[in-house]
Parts: C-alpha cells; structure tokens; sequence
C-alpha cells in the first residue's frame, strides 16, 4: 500500500485520501477482496459507517484506523492518515507543533493553569472545551475533542517519549466540570505519573516568580537531540527554535523541576486533592 498521497493525487483533501486508501485495501486485499459488510464485521462497526468514511464524510471513530491496519496489514498507514486529518484540523502553527509532538524523544510541559492536552481525560477536556466557546455545538465539541484525544496514542506506542510534566499546585485547586470529572483526571495523572517514561511535579503556590509562569509551555526534543520550545498563548502557539533562547527556557524549566515537589511528594498531594473532593 502506499504512503500518503502518493496514488491518491485525485482526492482533496486527507479525509479523501482517507477514504479512497480504505476502499483500495478493502477491493485489493491478498487474503480476498471484502465488502464494507464483511469489513465492517471485522472491524466490529457498521457498513454504513464504513461506506461514509470511504465517501470522506466524517467523523472517523479514533479506534478504527489501528483495526484497519490489523486488518489489512498496512503497518500502521490508516493510524498516519488519520494523524494527518487531525492535524489538518488545527491552524498552521498548531499543526507544525503536533508534527514536532509526534516526532519527538522527550516532550517536556510546564502548566500554570490546568492539566496539559497529553494527559487530559475526555471529560475534563470537554469541560474545558465548552467554556472556551459557549456557543459551539456538540459536533463540534466532539470534533475537538476526538482531535485532543488522539494526541494521546504517542503516550501509548511501543516507544513513547519521555515526559516530564511541572503543574503549578492551582491546577489541582482549579474547578473543570464537576468532582467526579475532577477525581477521574486526578485518577489518570497518578497513574500516568506510575510509568517508568512518565515524571509529574507539582510546584507549590508559594514558589518564587519564575520566567515561564504566564503561559503554558512544552520542550520538544527531536531525533537528531535538537530541542524546540512551544509558548501556548490565546489561540495561538509560538515555537521558539534560537538556541540561546531556547537554553535560557531550558535553564528556567530546570529551575522549575528543582523548586517542585519530589514525583512521589507531588503524587500524595494529588491523592490527598483528589480524596476531598
């Protein structure tokens, strides 16, 4: 099967191209060509569904592109093409960071004021989603949303990167949607902070003003150990790649690790949040 869109030419768009790679593995199948009833059997879907995304018509269930890639055994091309709709989602800044996110060895955060994206439960991101356009409708509440979640597979591969996430302690004192949304992303960080690749501090809110505390703030260190930094600001991002700034930013997040509670000191006081609520 090929890469991309590299016998696709004639679709407009990655939802198309999407669409036109299914049907070509379904109809050129070694094993035997499939109908979209027997792949949507296989796929534990319906037909209807399947002949949709063959059309381009969204949405794509996030599980779906790793079941065609089993099914077809296409090593792992509907899970990229499904990175590429998502990211075409997203503005041209934002879509060069998640290309970096991606790609990335080590994915470092600094999060002055709520849980960052990567370890966002569904809930908690759509509360934060829903106050952050009142007026969007639950379409396209899901549409962000299912974009936000499927960031989360990198943390998932068989080689994730390693992360590093510095919260300031308001994050665990900030009310998104209601107790039992709050104890579940709570729930998610502890465990999350139990992996081996996974490190999560909380700095206190008596800590001393530092040079990152404005705006939420990731490091992303690439395969060739070049770092850039991502400066989160009013629905916008700015990557900084100048590498003496980029070392001051490095210096300051540093600073941060060293002022925060230890892993285990920081995983009590989220239990302890957590159980009064």
């Amino acid at each position: 099967m090929t890469e991309r869109y590299g016998d696709y030419s004639g679709a407009s768009n990655p939802r198309e191209v999407f669409g036109e790679a299914l049907r070509d593995a379904r109809e050129t199948r070694v094993a035997g060509k499939l109908t979209q009833s027997d792949l949507a059997r296989k796929a534990r879907t319906s037909k209807s569904t399947i002949s949709r995304i063959e059309r381009g018509v969204p949405p794509i269930a996030g599980n779906l592109p790793a079941l065609f890639d089993q099914i077809f055994e296409t090593d792992g091309l509907f899970k990229r093409l499904y990175e590429e709709i998502i990211s075409q989602s997203f503005p041209a800044l934002y879509r060069r960071r998640m290309a970096l996110e991606r790609e990335a060895l080590a994915v470092w955060e600094w999060c002055p004021s709520v849980v960052p994206g990567l370890l966002q439960t569904g809930d908690y991101a759509r509360a934060l989603f829903r106050a952050n356009d009142p007026r969007a409708t639950e379409e396209e509440i899901s549409a962000s949303l299912r974009a936000r979640l499927a960031r989360q597979d990198l943390l998932r591969s068989t080689t994730p990167p390693n992360v590093r996430v510095v919260l300031c302690e308001s994050v665990l004192k900030r009310r998104v949607g209601n107790p039992d949304v709050l104890r579940e992303q709570f729930a998610v960080l502890l465990r999350q902070g139990e992996q081996p690749t996974t490190r999560i501090q909380v700095l206190p809110l008596h800590s001393e003003p530092h040079l990152l505390m404005e705006w939420p703030v990731s490091f992303l260190t690439m395969p060739n150990h070049v770092t850039v930094v991502c400066v989160e600001t009013y629905r916008t991002t700015g990557i900084i790649e100048e590498p003496e700034q980029v070392r001051t930013a490095m210096r300051a997040y540093d600073d941060l690790t060293s002022e925060a509670l230890s892993a285990r000191e920081s995983a009590a006081l989220i239990r302890e949040r957590m159980e009064t609520l």
